[in-house]
């Protein structure tokens, strides 16, 4: 079995519009609310569901080491799916494009403080992969009725070397 390397990239809004919502307080906020004292970035998550409704979950997860084997990954074609730290631990994102149903072209991404992912409905993804130290997170997707989850196992993993981060 033939390994691929995959080089992970700083996350940026444009680099992952393609994928999804990078959420993150940057530049000024879009209008000031409670008296003056609180900034409000408004709106940036394109959250996006087929159907059921929007849940907040708490996810608790283990912390990734390096080299790590990309070897799965999975999709959401009924909702959009928002990945939240609570405890400031950054995280590798790996996306894919779709070709005819199948994930191709990996990309990954490192976060940093302060920042948060959307990933749009349907989109390919690597599962959360907190970096360094385990991670809790918010997780804000689709609640409902049948089956949303679709995973595609490579034949050959692919292999991040390190994070940078």
């Amino acid at each position: 079995m033939t390994e691929r390397r995959l080089v992970p990239a700083p996350l940026t809004a444009e680099a992952f519009a393609p994928f999804g919502d990078v959420i993150e307080v940057a530049g000024a906020p879009d209008k000031l609310i409670n008296q003056g004292l609180c900034g409000r970035h408004h709106d940036r998550a394109r959250l996006d569901f087929a159907d059921g409704r929007a849940g907040i979950s708490l996810f608790d997860a283990q912390a990734r080491t390096f080299p790590y084997a990309i070897d799965m990954v999975e999709r959401h074609p009924e909702g959009s799916q928002a990945f939240v730290p609570l405890d400031g631990v950054p995280f590798l994102v790996v996306v894919a494009d779709d070709a005819e149903g199948r994930p191709v072209n990996p990309k990954a991404f490192v976060t940093r403080p302060g920042q948060s992912v959307n990933l749009l409905r349907g989109v390919w993804h690597g599962v959360l992969a907190p970096i360094e130290r385990p991670g809790k997170y918010i997780v804000i997707d689709r609640i409902g009725a049948g089956p949303n989850l679709e995973e595609h196992w490579f034949d050959a993993p692919y292999i991040v070397e390190t994070a940078k981060i």
